[in-house]
């Protein structure tokens, strides 16, 4: 009952798998506020850096539509040229503010979660469409924090606006009694900087936003016991499919390794316990190569097929310990063991020549090799 009570609680972190899936299917820590903040503050800002600019410019248009000359009286195409001065006036600091904005719309919706797109959330949800879940959004948890963020904004942009309009009190009773165009900038600056400070109050909104809506992701993400149990088992696999696996290679590499047996030159014995299978090929081999080894019934199998095949067996409990612990199948012995092998392979060489006729029988292999001290093995 404790087990499955804990395996039912979301109580673990997301895992790394988990984060990643949810990011492909959209779902990521995002903060409307702080995309908000981010936009309206450097609107308030681009304002501030192109707003002379374009104030100056609007000026110029201005004085020139209001201006009739007698020439355009009766030129039909003063119109169109009228415009295409208008366009050349205002596109470059349009294109500037624009631009401003843009930069910083893409900032702010990315701080919080980074960039993500995805396919599967661009598409089309029957779950968005159900009256019930769209009653539950609307009247949940969920729709109590927006309300409270929404109240939240009211007072927060309200305050900071009696706060401003008492600041700039006096500027602004002080442009009735300037002259144009003095009080056209004068005005554009109070109201650039108004609005800077009203968008400067959101920021207040993203603060608190911004932290909530992180925890809140890594809230829904949260996992049960039994669910990183399932994970981790589909991650690293079912452990009875892996040792029926590494069973399955086991079996295939053994093959391998007995239709190797009938290429070796000879097989060291212990004489019973441990089997070493040796080859070695001039021009092929730079050094005799292990093809098969083992102990016990691994061993016996080894020398059954050597004899098979009429592969030489040569006892030497010393040497074949030696290299079953220090050479792996297919690859060639230590460096340290070269003259000890080279002596058994000498005497398999002088035994076949004896065997087919054409020398003599060479003698008995001593029983002591030159094998080095941290090379015998009990």
């Amino acid at each position: 009952m404790a087990e499955s009570s804990s395996g039912g609680e979301k109580t673990e972190q997301p895992t790394p798998k988990k984060i990643e899936d949810a990011r492909k299917k959209g779902q990521i820590a995002r903060s409307k506020d702080l995309g908000t903040a981010f936009v309206l503050i450097s609107s308030a800002t681009a304002l501030l850096l192109f707003g002379p600019m374009l104030a100056r410019r609007v000026l110029t248009i201005g004085q020139r539509m209001f201006t009739l000359q007698p020439k355009d009286v009766f030129d039909t195409q003063s119109m169109f040229s009228a415009w295409g001065d208008i366009m050349q006036l205002l596109l470059p600091p349009m294109v500037f503010i624009f631009a401003f904005i843009l930069v910083a719309a893409f900032i702010g919706n990315c701080l919080l979660g980074g960039f993500n797109f995805s396919w599967e959330a661009a598409g089309p949800k029957a779950s968005k469409m159900s009256p019930l879940k769209g009653f539950k959004r609307m009247f949940g948890l969920q729709a109590m924090v927006e309300l409270g963020k929404s109240i939240l904004k009211v007072l927060v942009v309200v305050g900071m606006a009696l706060g401003l309009l008492n600041m700039f009190f006096r500027d602004i009773m002080t442009l009735s009694v300037m002259s144009a165009p003095n009080n056209i900038e004068d005005a554009l600056w109070i109201l650039g900087w108004m609005f800077f400070g009203l968008c400067c109050s959101v920021i207040i909104i993203a603060l608190v936003d911004a932290p909530y809506q992180a925890w809140k992701h890594n809230k829904e993400l949260m996992m049960t016991l039994q669910e990183v149990k399932d994970e981790h088992k589909n991650m690293e696999g079912d452990p009875k499919i892996k040792a029926r696996i590494r069973r399955t290679q086991m079996q295939m590499s053994m093959k391998r390794m007995m239709q190797e047996i009938p290429s070796a030159d000879v097989i060291v014995t212990n004489p019973t316990h441990y089997a070493v299978a040796l080859r070695y090929k001039q021009g092929r081999d730079r050094a005799p190569v292990v093809v098969a080894k083992g102990v016990d019934q691994i061993a016996l199998q080894i020398r059954k097929i050597g004899q098979q095949h009429r592969v030489p067996l040569v006892e030497s409990p010393a040497l074949a310990r030696a290299i079953y612990y220090t050479t792996s199948i297919e690859h060639p012995i230590p460096d340290a063991l070269f003259s000890a092998v080279a002596q058994v392979l000498a005497y398999v060489y002088q035994l076949n020549l004896f065997i087919k006729g054409r020398g003599k029988r060479p003698r008995k292999l001593g029983k002591e090799l030159p094998i080095p001290s941290d090379y015998y093995y009990d």
